[in-house]
């Protein structure tokens, strides 16, 4: 295998040594097949590069660098090679529960264990090979995030649709073995792998303890496009509150005998069953934050802190409109409140938007599309700037999940238009117009 060099930075190390268009074939005689095994063997500080140039000699390459130099090779991806994509058909996936005509990267269900290092992705270990797992190991690449979905083999066959989703839960065991740390996730579904499926999983996952450090349950997701599909049930306010009680329960249980809370349900069960969040001290260092565990509680004891520390006065007169998702509305009102208490100058108009592009059940912010923004804003009294989540643009982009940009939104509108992200400073920041 060998990897194609795209370029060459100026004066670093490999400058002048090594020309775009050259494949990489090893680093000290270990092969290089992607990102994983080019960060791993060359974090030496003596280097013997095999290169192979654009005519197809082959050479050697020998550098010196310092411990944190970077070598200054480019590659035209950064995993050096194609995503690995997903070989299940889970019953729950929301990929399946798209409308047809987005682009066609929305698409593309991503199973790449690469990104979960790199990134923090999910991944199912359903791709995974025991070659894949000892390489884990030797690189000791830690933490691996996995979806679990279920510690039962034949369930999670049923579930994810593949043969395989049974057996590759033994990969748990050998990366915990391997002091490899595991952060992991339940998608639950009503009825299917909730109640006593879901005391199974949480039991036989708290018994990876401490290579597991977190369990997150999240509720399926369901849009109105489930045509040909799997039937599924929402949650209710009743079955949300039985799976509060059984991560409740698991979690008394594990912390008399371990000292530590390990898991957590997701914000939209509280929500769901009308059920306060709880306090700070209840998500340690927020471990699950990307599956909507505890954002809610992080955002409002950020926001309090931020507006506690401001010590001036707001001079000039400022109008803000802010749009954000059903689930978050609550929060954001209430955050909004706190702000125009302490300033009198500001006034601020909170805006719930329905999510008619995925459907009523999509209630979270990172879903908004810019066309349903649009068309509910209109005639609306969005004073001198509107602040959008900056969760329903497309990461470093300003496009929304429909293709519409910031800047298209901001002229249908007629009003700037500025994203804010899920921090309480930040947000706070931008209802002021000023740096706190």
């Amino acid at each position: 295998m060998s990897v194609k060099i795209s370029g060459v930075e100026p004066n670093s190390v490999c400058a002048k040594k090594i020309a775009a268009g050259d494949l990489l074939l090893a680093v000290n005689s270990h092969e290089i097949n992607d990102v994983l095994d080019y960060r791993f063997y060359t974090s030496a500080c003596k280097l013997k590069l095999e290169i192979e140039t654009a005519k197809g000699k082959h050479r050697t390459v020998k550098v010196k660098k310092g411990e944190y130099d970077d070598l200054g090779l480019c590659f035209e991806t950064y995993l050096m090679d194609k995503h690995h994509s997903c070989k299940n058909k889970c019953i729950f996936c929301f990929i399946d529960q798209m409308p047809k005509g987005m682009r066609s990267s929305l698409y593309f269900k991503d199973d790449d264990s690469r990104l979960s290092f790199l990134f923090g992705n999910y991944v199912t270990l359903t791709n995974l090979t025991d070659k894949d797992i000892d390489r884990i190991i030797e690189m000791h690449i830690s933490p691996v995030n996995v979806s679990v979905h279920t510690m039962n083999p034949d369930l999670r066959i049923q579930m994810m649709k593949n043969p395989h989703a049974g057996e590759s839960l033994r990969y748990l065991n050998r990366l915990a073995d391997a002091g490899i740390k595991l952060n992991t996730q339940l998608v639950l579904c009503p009825g299917i792998n909730d109640g006593k499926e879901l005391e199974f999983s949480l039991s036989e996952l708290g018994k990876l303890y401490p290579a597991v450090q977190s369990i997150a349950c999240v509720p399926v997701g369901l849009t109105k496009h489930r045509d040909g599909l799997p039937e599924l049930k929402p949650y209710t306010a009743e079955t949300a509150k039985a799976v509060i009680d059984a991560v409740d329960d698991f979690n008394a249980h594990f912390k008399f005998f371990k000292g530590e809370t390990i898991a957590y349900a997701a914000d939209e069960f509280y929500l769901k069953a009308d059920i306060a969040i709880p306090d700070a001290e209840y998500y340690g260092d927020y471990p699950q934050l990307e599956n909507g565990v505890g954002m809610w509680r992080l955002l409002k004891e950020e926001f309090v802190k931020a507006l506690d520390e401001c010590d001036f006065k707001l001079e000039k007169k400022r109008a803000v409109a802010v749009a954000t998702g059903e689930a978050a509305y609550e929060l954001i009102n209430e955050l909004c409140s706190l702000a125009k208490k302490r300033f009198e100058n500001i006034r601020i108009n909170v805006i719930k938007i329905k999510n008619t592009f995925f459907g009523d059940s999509v209630t979270v912010a990172g879903l908004l599309t810019g066309r349903d923004i649009a068309a509910q804003l209109k005639g609306i009294d969005l004073c001198d700037e509107l602040i959008i989540p900056d969760s329903a643009l497309r990461d470093g982009e300003e496009v929304f999940l429909d293709d519409m940009t910031v800047s298209q939104l901001s002229e249908a509108l007629g009003v700037p238009v500025v994203s804010s992200k899920a921090d309480g400073y930040e947000l706070l920041e931008k209802l002021l117009g000023i740096e706190v």
